[in-house]
């Protein structure tokens, strides 16, 4: 405890935070069982630099995300940068969560210090802006600075390279190497706040999107929410320019507010996210509900269906926009993560694309050669991969608007159209189980009971083949998980979370429709062939 001590006591020296000073400080001073716990929390560990940059909670302490925390990322990457040779300039975003324009601004100073051009966005704005102009703007770097979709006490911190793709190995590494290599604060040069950029880098981004629209029917009653984020302006902008009635807007949820006070989770995968605008969906009589997450990067939609309003699973609304795009004639390599349906290769291979699987997140999929389409069932889409590398709700849900107003026009709907998919390649129904542990250990133990005693069948299906994902292969890169292939074309994924203390298994089945029957018999199959895996995979992993 000493050592702890000692350290809390050596970072609030050197502690530029206001803030975090006077919260360090009252914890030293309390001396209480439950403020040292909180001290050995805090300085336990760093938050670790991968492939997703930094996340974590606000505070003081290198296990948080705080000024002294950020100041020494920015001078790792600049290091980074430099050792490498870039010479372009650094483009600096961020959304409205507590502190993010003050780690924006660290950062600008920092990059300017290092003799770096650092050129800031005008103002809280989504990810995927950030992503168009690093590539816009010939920029070596960008940094967002978002914990997305995470809890409001949380903040992160995610770094891009010249080609618009988030980091990947050994980038991550290398950066990470820099980071620790950094000496005392005082030390790390600091120069002005760079060039706060104007509003004309917005509207590039804006007509960049609504070009991505065709011709075409417009009349769709929509209900929008961006869950107290950044992207509802644009939004509505992109939808009025593409020539739809205005939505409704959830007022509640219309401004952007940091500590998102409606909703546990500011997550639309998350019960409850919803609830509003599906509300408001009835009450306006709705034809199509859609959500982006706080920082935008994701599109959420939810139909009506014969129990009311539901969510659309990510990997529905992957098959919905490949079908779009395919339908208009987009040719190049269709992609999605591993975790992800595997419906999008067989309509990818019906209309002559090629396919690509990838590891899970977008630092992988936007970095498929020849790529025109990649999503992952996590709600993250890529329409548009020319000028936007990453996943970007806001182009996702105009095209999604768009299909679902050509479809109103035909009097079918988005679910009809996901009928008829069932019925030419077959119900792919998924879903997941995920299970926290409160001891990191239980995840390795886990996979080590996979392996030593790998399973002859789950729900009732024999295993036809295992791929053992940590040795990668010709495609993949090596990733800790098991990928199940299973008779009848199902699939399970097995894999620790790269987030959270998570056990995290991806399940499909394909059920075949027999036209007798129709696509609801195959869909009360699928519930009970999924319910079968889960159980048989929870008994397999002792989870």
């Amino acid at each position: 405890m000493t050592d702890v001590l000692s350290q809390a006591r050596d970072w609030l020296a050197e502690d530029p935070d206001p803030q975090t000073r006077a919260e360090l400080s009252a914890l030293l001073e309390a001396s209480d069982p439950d403020s040292l716990a909180d001290l050995q929390d805090r300085f336990a560990g760093t938050l670790e630099f991968g492939t997703a940059g930094l996340r974590g909670a606000l505070g003081a302490g290198p296990n948080r995300m705080n000024r002294v925390v950020v100041t020494r990322a920015a001078a790792g990457l600049a290091a980074y940068l430099r050792d490498t040779g870039a010479t372009g300039p650094v483009v600096i975003g961020y959304d409205a969560r507590h502190n993010s324009d003050v780690f924006a601004r660290d950062t600008a100073e920092v990059m300017t210090g290092a003799g770096f051009d650092a050129l800031v966005m005008p103002r809280p704005l989504p990810t995927p802006l950030l992503a168009f102009a690093i590539r816009t703007l010939g920029c070596s770097a960008g940094v967002m600075v978002t914990a997305s979709h995470n809890p409001p006490q949380d903040n992160g911190y995610k770094v891009y390279l010249g080609d618009g793709s988030q980091i990947v190995p050994p980038a991550d590494a290398e950066i990470a190497a820099r980071i620790a290599a950094v000496g005392a604060l005082a030390d790390v040069p600091r120069g002005d706040g760079g060039t706060v950029l104007d509003e004309s880098i917005v509207t590039r981004y804006l007509s960049s999107v609504v070009g991505l629209a065709g011709d075409g029917p417009r009349d769709l009653a929509i209900v929008y929410t961006p869950l107290h984020g950044v992207g509802g302006d644009l939004t509505m902008q992109v939808l009025e320019a593409a020539g739809f009635p205005t939505p409704h807007v959830v007022a509640a949820q219309a401004e952007p507010d940091p500590d998102f006070p409606t909703v546990a989770f500011p997550n639309p995968e998350e019960p409850g996210a919803m609830d509003l605008a599906m509300a408001l969906a009835s009450e306006t009589g709705a034809d199509l509900v859609v959500a982006n997450d706080p920082d935008a990067d994701r599109c959420a939609a939810a139909v009506m269906g014969p129990h009311g309003w539901r969510m659309l699973r990510g990997d529905e609304v992957g098959a919905l926009l490949g079908t779009a795009l395919l339908t208009r004639g987009a040719t190049g390599t269709y992609a999605a993560s591993i975790v992800s349906s595997t419906l999008l290769s067989k309509l990818a291979a019906a209309a002559g694309q090629p396919y690509a699987e990838t590891l899970t997140g977008f630092k992988w999929i936007s970095r498929v050669p020849g790529l025109v389409y990649g999503y992952e069932e996590a709600l993250g889409y890529c329409v548009d991969p020319g000028r936007v590398r990453d996943k970007d709700g806001i182009s996702a849900l105009l095209l999604l608007c768009e299909l679902a107003a050509s479809l109103k026009a035909e009097g079918r709907t988005l679910v009809d159209l996901l009928d008829e998919i069932a019925e030419a390649h077959g119900l792919h129904a998924t879903d997941q189980l995920s299970v926290r542990v409160t001891d990191i250990a239980e995840i390795g133990a886990a996979m080590t009971r996979l392996r030593a005693t790998p399973p002859a069948s789950l729900g009732g299906f024999a295993v036809e083949a295992v791929d053992d994902l940590s040795l990668g292969s010709a495609d993949l890169p090596p990733t800790e998980g098991l990928r199940y292939r299973l008779a009848g074309g199902a699939r399970v994924i097995v894999r620790p979370s790269g987030t959270e203390p998570k056990l995290k298994c991806y399940l499909e089945v394909v059920v075949p429709v027999d036209p007798a029957d129709g696509v609801d018999a195959a869909r009360i199959a699928a519930v009970g062939r999924l319910d079968a895996l889960r159980d048989d995979v929870k008994a397999a992993a002792g989870i």
